[in-house]
């Protein structure tokens, strides 16, 4: 394997830099975005919008990262990424100067479009601008940007909240985006690849993911009758999905998924349960400056805390090496991630004293914890599903699209249980809390069902070679 100095050298450096800069750019925008958010919604109103902030964001990233492969293969990674980049340029400029919270929407459905495609092209383009012995430290230099974006992302995000500028932020963010444009332009090939991909669009199945999301997101801005009739809309949309999956010949989900009693089905939503879960942290900051009076810094902190907690327990859970001690963690993860939210639910008080407040951050470390534990090897055994070459690489990449796919559930479902606690603040912070930590402790269930799946799956070779 290559040295970290030949990979950051000055052959490689500069296409080393975009590539990371890419995934930074999403890591970090997530960050700011929550810091900032009761900031912007103060100035421009919107409060009963908040979740969808989050929720337009990652739908649109979902459908962009479809579409990795094809804008590759027909214009090559120079201008792929020069579009991802300027268009993120462009939805941040919009969201940074809006003068309403639907204008801030349609400039963060922008953003997502491009930062699911300068996420997904990283891992693309790795294999064509480096060296094989030089991509195991790419991979790990790209994927290390989500942990520069918990740090990054509160600190700028709440430093321009803190003094008043939050459109400031954004003005930022847009501005390192242009200059990685030019650094693309020197970095990368300008050469498009062998064509485009024979694989179509699955269309239908990302429509019907979308109309899933517009429902519970719609559901969190009504009351009643109407709330009830929008969840069960988006119950039979995603219903629809599964059903359309099974039998498509293009779909979101690779075919294995839906094939007799493959375990990958479960890995698949152990991990839609623990990252919609993670999408609580939307909130936090929120609930920090409201409940806790906490400045914006301070608050951004705070809703970085699970995932700091997600990055500890993910390094520390890698050495969990025999199929047992995986198991038990698979299992002690959702465990560890309701009783953090039960707990941050509990601490939920009027007037929180300083103990109250250093109470939350412990125990959204807590519950981050829980989540890092667990997913690390979720991802794992999703990559080892299968013998078959091919097979293991659909599955790898399915992995990547559940969790984007429960990202933007999961922040739906959050404005809706914020909604539901009702005007005060407190009582939505404890709604959210309460109802993500039972939906951690399913993922148990799911674990469990795993397992079984597991076992059945091995004991019919011929049928899952089939």
């Amino acid at each position: 394997m290559g040295s970290w100095r030949e990979l950051m050298g000055r052959d490689h450096r500069a296409s080393v830099i975009v590539m990371a800069g890419g995934v930074a750019l999403y890591a970090i925008n997530v960050y700011l975005t929550t810091s900032l958010l009761p900031n912007a919604i103060a100035d421009i109103g919107g409060e009963e919008l908040y979740s969808w902030t989050m929720t337009v964001f990652l739908v649109a990233s979902v459908i962009s990262s479809m579409l990795v492969s094809r804008l590759l293969a027909r214009f090559g990674a120079r201008w792929s990424y020069s579009t991802g980049f300027i268009a993120f340029a462009v939805g941040t400029a919009i969201a940074g100067g809006a003068p309403t919270m639907v204008v801030m929407l349609v400039g963060r459905g922008l953003q997502g479009l491009a930062a699911g495609l300068l996420a997904g092209l990283g891992f693309a383009v790795v294999r064509t601008v480096l060296p094989p012995n030089l991509w195991q430290r790419a991979i790990a230099l790209m994927s290390a940007m989500w942990g520069v974006g918990n740090v990054v992302g509160p600190i700028v995000g709440g430093f321009f909240a803190q003094i008043g500028l939050w459109r400031g932020a954004f003005g930022l963010l847009a501005a390192i985006a242009l200059g990685l444009v030019a650094l693309t332009f020197r970095a990368l090939p300008s050469g498009a690849g062998a064509g485009v991909s024979s694989d179509p669009v699955p269309w239908i199945s990302l429509a019907l993911l979308t109309s899933t999301a517009a429902a519970v997101s719609i559901a969190s801005i009504v009351d009643g009758a109407a709330t009830v009739a929008l969840l069960g809309v988006a119950a039979i949309a995603a219903a629809a999905f599964i059903l359309y999956e099974r039998g498509a010949t293009s779909r979101v989900l690779p075919e294995m998924t839906y094939r007799g009693r493959s375990p990958l089905r479960w890995i698949y939503l152990a991990i839609v349960v623990l990252a919609a879960v993670s999408t609580v942290e939307t909130f936090i900051p929120l609930f920090g400056q409201r409940i806790g009076g906490l400045s914006p810094l301070a608050a951004g902190f705070l809703g970085a805390a699970i995932s700091w907690g997600w990055t500890i327990a993910s390094i520390w859970s890698s050495g969990a090496e025999t199929d047992r001690m995986r198991r038990a963690v698979r299992v002690a993860g959702p465990i560890v991630l309701g009783v953090g939210l039960l707990a941050y639910g509990l601490l939920q008080v009027a007037d929180p004293g300083g103990w109250v407040v250093v109470g939350w951050y412990v125990t959204l470390l807590f519950a981050g914890c829980g989540i890092g534990m667990a997913m690390a090897h979720w991802f794992t055994a999703g990559m080892r599903v299968s013998t078959d070459d091919a097979e293991a690489a659909q599955a790898s990449a399915g992995l990547n699209t559940s969790q984007l796919i429960a990202n933007a559930f999961g922040s739906a479902l959050a404005g809706v249980l914020v909604s539901l606690g009702g005007p005060d603040i407190v009582d939505s912070a404890r709604l959210l809390s309460f109802g993500f930590a039972v939906l951690a402790v399913l993922g148990v269930v799911v674990a469990f069902a795993e397992f079984s799946a597991a076992r059945a799956w091995r004991r019919e070779p011929v049928e899952a070679s089939s």
